[in-house]
């Protein structure tokens, strides 16, 4: 009966445990990015890297959705479109929408189309009748699309993907040090709960 007893006590303390906060920078669930990127001083800053495209990244956006209305105050998000050659196209988009000012109203209409609708926004031609179909002048869009501002960030985001080492989306990296990704984390519905492990270990180490 001890040895049951005992037993059963153990379960239970390594049942809660792996639902508390790990902060181990040695947990299996995330991993140590060599060299440790820049960040925003004064906050933890957590980046997600991303591709339109993702199956993946479309089934977690509306949890990525719901977490960043409940962060803390002193944490900062930002999303990164991930760059390579044949996602060029839907990272010139993101910042396009973005430097438009309507990126907050149509992200998630790019994700719909191209998931839910199977559009290819790839294609200009057919990018061109999504966003007239959806408000937008695609003459005004050309424009802003060649924009200083635009061109900018889309080579930032080619210097953050091979800076940050990303090969695959979604990813998430905290403070420029600490990155997990599905697999890693056990699993898609597992991100948002190693992100919020490694951002507990980034305050530690802040404080």
């Amino acid at each position: 009966m001890q040895i049951r007893k005992a037993l059963s006590t153990l379960l239970a303390i390594v049942g809660i445990a792996a639902f508390a906060p790990q902060v181990c920078a040695q947990s299996p669930l995330f991993s140590s990015l060599n060299p440790p990127q820049p960040h925003e001083a004064g906050k933890v800053e957590v980046l997600e890297f991303f591709w339109y495209g993702c199956p993946h990244c479309y089934a977690i956006e509306s949890s990525v959705n719901a977490w960043i209305k409940s962060k803390p105050a002193d944490v900062v998000f930002k999303r990164v479109p991930t760059y390579n050659e044949s996602w060029a196209p839907m990272v010139t988009l993101y910042y396009t929408l973005e430097a438009m000012g309507v990126l907050d109203q149509y992200h998630q209409k790019v994700f719909d189309a191209i998931h839910k609708d199977h559009v290819n926004l790839n294609n200009a031609k057919k990018r061109d009748e999504w966003l007239k179909a959806n408000g937008i002048d695609p003459a005004k869009y050309a424009e802003v699309e060649k924009s200083f501002s635009v061109v900018t960030n889309v080579n930032r985001a080619r210097q953050l993907t091979q800076s940050y080492k990303v090969d695959a989306v979604p990813r998430f990296f905290v403070n420029g040090k600490y990155w997990t990704s599905a697999d890693q984390a056990g699993g898609e519905d597992k991100l948002l709960l190693v992100v919020n492990q490694m951002i507990a270990l980034a305050r530690k180490e802040k404080s």
